[in-house]
Order: C-alpha cells, then structure tokens, then sequence
C-alpha cells in the first residue's frame, strides 16, 4: 500500500454541462503517497511505461490494467488501471484524450510519488506500488449533494426514480437512469467481478439516496464505484457547492494511503 502520510490532496470541484456532454477532463478529485522514488530508479521507469500503456491501449479499450513486473527480489513492480466512462467509446478518440489528460496531470499531481490516484470527469487512472487489482474497495472518497428541493413533489419524484431505476438495473458495470430533465449514472471499475461490482454499487446508491435524496443533484464515489444524478444541464454554480462533504474524502486518504 502507498506509504505514511498524504503528500498533496485536491479538493472536489464542482462539475459543469450532463454527464453525457460535460468537459471530460473536468477534475473531481486526486491524491498522491508521501513516500518518493528515486529519480532514474528502476520504479520510475515502471511507472513511465505503465502510465504510457495507459494512454496506448484507451485508443482500443475503455478499460484496462497493467502489471509492469520488477527485477525479482526488488520493489520495482508497480500496478495500475485506467477506467473511462462507459458513454465514452474508444473509437471516437474520447476516452484516450480523457486518459491522456489524466496521465498528464496526474503526472504534475503525483511528481516521483510511488503511488497516486486521479478522477476526472469522464476517465480515472490509478497506480500503486502494492496491487489493489481485482480487490473490492467501498471506502467513501467523495460524498457531496446539491441544495434541497424542498417540497417539490414532481422533482422529488423524478429524483426517487432516477436512483431507483439505478438501483433496479443489474445489467453491466455502467448504468443510465433518465426522469424528465434527471439524469443518474452508475459505474464500478472493471477489475470487480459482477458480484463485486452489482455490491459496491449497492452500497454507492444506497449512500446517494440516503444522503442526497431530496437535494438537486448529487455525487457518491467509493474507491471502485461512483453513483450520480443532476439535472440535465449539470450542477449549476449558481447554487455553489450545496452540502460538500470533506471527511469521507479525508478519511479515505487516511485509510486507503497509509
């Protein structure tokens, strides 16, 4: 696992346009180890030829993961994956520019990190010195909801629907509800088995609908799935940030980090 202590953290920010349309390098969130590697050690290298296998296969995939093995016996090794939005297909070129803007600014994010993460809009990349491939990981990363409707009954109806038709649905890693001018979308990453992708994203909906239910909009990300809704037309920053909640987001880094 990534060593002590958090390096560099940035916050949510909020997100503009659909899910379907907004900016695809649009930054959710990102974080970094504190423990460094050596510039010109075998581990930078790894890690250069794993972030640059990124950005090749998401011209073909939309999903994918790496192991680029070290000399046996060191602490070469590095793991990862990059995961892009199921709307985004490979052939139109959106989901390598998303990866390609991601490796970069995770690049910039993570400088000799041995270990970092990063969400965008439409893509998430991840690498560490300790595999996480193919493990279920349900840990609160973010946690955010708009501000409340109030006792609008048709829009706490669409609401209600949006969430429940992505509750109800039990076909694929991707999922899209539509209500009116509501929007949901589910995703869990695709090294989890169905099993594990149908629980994690059990546990994301089931946080959506109790903590943002009656709020114009809202996000969940764990750290292998994200459940979402808003109007179409995106989170207005009109409305600011509505009810940011900052702890899950810390005590993911904490836990997940150390």
């Amino acid at each position: 696992m990534f060593a002590t202590k958090i390096v560099l953290f940035i916050a949510v920010v909020s997100l503009l346009g659909t899910f379907s349309s907004a900016a695809v390098d649009t930054f959710i969130y990102g974080g970094c180890s504190q423990a460094k590697y050596f510039p010109g050690s075998p581990y930078e290298s790894n890690v250069n030829s794993l972030l640059t296998s990124f950005v090749s296969s998401a011209s073909l995939y939309t999903y994918n993961n790496f192991t680029v093995n070290g000399i046996s016996g060191d602490s070469s090794s590095v793991y990862g994956l990059y995961q892009c939005r199921g709307d985004l297909s490979s052939g139109s070129g959106d989901c390598a520019r998303c990866v390609a803007r991601a490796v970069s600014r995770l690049g910039s994010l993570c400088a000799m990190a041995c270990g970092g993460a990063l969400q965008l809009e439409g893509c998430f990349v991840k690498y560490d010195n300790t595999t996480f491939l193919g493990v279920e990981d349900k840990t609160v990363v973010v946690r955010r909801c708009g501000p409340p409707v109030g006792y609008n009954s048709d829009e706490l109806n669409r609401i209600d629907s949006v969430v429940g038709y992505l509750a109800a649905s039990s076909g694929g890693s991707y999922r899209v509800g539509v209500s009116g001018n509501l929007q949901g979308v589910a995703q869990c990453t695709g090294d989890l088995s169905a099993t594990e992708c149908q629980d994690c994203l059990m546990e994301a909906i089931g946080r959506l609908r109790s903590d943002c239910g009656g709020a114009a909009w809202g996000d969940v990300y764990l750290a292998k799935c994200y459940a979402r809704y808003s109007a179409r037309g995106g989170h207005s920053r009109a409305n600011g940030y509505g009810n940011v909640f900052f702890a899950p987001l810390l005590l993911f880094l904490l836990r997940f980090f150390i």
